[in-house]
């Protein structure tokens, strides 16, 4: 089983990011978007859950799926993107702190804290995935 979580990881808002302080995702038409939903799920709830937490919860809420062993089974059983290919890091400018336990929260860039784990070197630092080629 594959697996996206993350320990004592911090994901800054990716280099070509667009934004220079960090955009809450707006709701657009009738369905949220990916963005919305991850946005909602991990705002709502810092250091709560886990990214397979989150990736299965909003994959399993936007199919209809149950979310029983299962079903994240055959989620899990191919490879999924993690959050440095979220929206969030990529187009909406957030950080993402991962503690000990792999649990998540959010970090706005132009925050104090953002700053304090982007420089955090007991951290291991990635940057969210480009969304263009140099």
């Amino acid at each position: 089983m594959h697996t996206t979580n993350y320990y004592n990881v911090f994901i800054a808002a990716s280099e070509d990011c667009p934004v220079f302080e960090s955009e809450i995702p707006k709701l657009r038409g009738e369905s949220k978007s990916l963005a919305v939903l991850q946005f909602e799920m991990i705002s709502q709830n810092p250091y709560r859950f886990t990214s397979d937490e989150v990736l299965f919860s909003i994959h399993a809420v936007r199919n209809n799926l149950s979310q029983s062993e299962s079903e994240k089974e055959k989620f899990f059983s191919k490879g999924q993107a993690c959050f440095r290919a979220s929206p969030l890091v990529k187009r909406y400018g957030w950080g993402i702190h991962f503690d000990e336990n792999g649990k998540m929260a959010l970090y706005n860039l132009d925050s104090p804290e953002y700053q304090k784990l982007k420089s955090d070197e007991s951290l291991k630092q990635l940057a969210g995935i480009r969304s263009k080629r140099k």
